[in-house]
This record gives C-alpha cells, structure tokens and sequence, in this order.
C-alpha cells in the first residue's frame, strides 16, 4: 500500500477517535505542530524514516519534542502505536492527512492567491468570496503569496483547480500564438 494511503488509513483513524473523545481540536493543535516540525526540521523526518534508529528512539523523539508544549493523551497513544507498528516513517504524512481531514469536517477550503502585491483587505474580501462560490464550504483560509513575475493579475488555486489571470501567462499565450505562422504559403 503507498504511504498516502496508510497515512489516510491512520489520519481517519485517529479523526473518529478524537470526535468521539470530544478532543478533535486538541488532537488537530498537535498534528498541525508536528506537521510544522516536520517541514521545518528535515532531520525530523529523516530520523522518523531511517531504518537504523530503533522504535523506542523514535517515540523518545516524539516524547521530547512535546515535552514543553505537552500533547493529549489521544496524540501520545497514537504515537506509541505507530512506533510499535513501525509506521513513524509517515508520520509526517499523517500529520499532513489529519489536517485534511479537519478541514473537510469543518468545512474550511483553503485556497491560495499568488499577486504581485500584498492584498488589502478588499481584495481579500473579494478573493474569499469567490473562493466560498467556488468551494461551496463555509470557510475560508486563504494563503497569500507575492510573485513579481506575475507582472499583474492573480493566480488562485482552490484544490485542483487553478484560475490564471496573470499577466505573463497571457504573454506566454500570445508568444505561442505569433510564433506559429498561420498565413504561410502553402504553394
């Protein structure tokens, strides 16, 4: 089986069990940390799949890296039970899954516009507006991102789907168009 899809398997998991504990917004506090030390820390995650180290070090790891922030005893449970099973290799995928999960069971789409300038508040508006059409969810989490080779206009990426209104890719449209020659002679 692909580690998405082990990743998925243990993220629903451990999704049912935290909304049947009433811990679902604790357990997803834990998993978004752990998804930000893992892309933060690539150590982290070379350690988490590195075959040398024992399971027993790779759940000490764990332990210590929540320590000062502490962890429900859901988290510490499913961590145990991971090393035990020998799947910490994706435990950052779990993590990465959870958060999927999360926001598909609260509804939130998260989208991410990419402009040539910060956005104000607006433009925000009406980005998350289109955002709330599109995705038919009730909530919004927009990433924003600035690229001056944009030259101007927006990039907005919802799931799958992205809608290029950029500058330079209408640029690049008509380069490719003037490029080939449609009224050349076919004598």
């Amino acid at each position: 089986m692909s580690n998405q899809r082990v990743a998925y398997a243990y993220a629903k998991s451990l999704m049912d069990l935290a909304i049947e504990r009433g811990e679902l917004e604790a357990v997803y506090q834990d998993f978004l940390h752990l998804a930000k030390l893992a892309k933060s820390n690539r150590d982290l995650e070379l350690a988490m799949r590195s075959p040398i180290i024992s399971s027993e070090k790779k759940l000490a790891i764990l332990k210590a890296l929540y320590e000062k922030k502490g962890a429900t005893k859901a988290t510490f449970s499913f961590f145990e039970i991971i090393c035990r099973k020998g799947r910490a290799e994706v435990l950052a995928d779990i993590a990465r899954e959870f958060q999927v999960l999360y926001q598909l069971h609260n509804s939130i789409q998260v989208a991410e516009v990419t402009t040539t300038f910060p956005l104000d508040e607006k433009l925000r508006a009406e980005f998350t507006k289109l955002v709330l059409e599109i995705s038919g969810m009730k909530e919004v989490k927009l990433t924003e991102k600035i690229n001056p080779d944009l030259i101007g206009g927006f990039v907005l990426k919802v799931n799958d789907r992205q809608l290029d209104e950029s500058l330079s890719s209408k640029l690049r449209v008509l380069r490719n168009e003037f490029s080939q020659n449609h009224y050349e002679s076919k004598i």
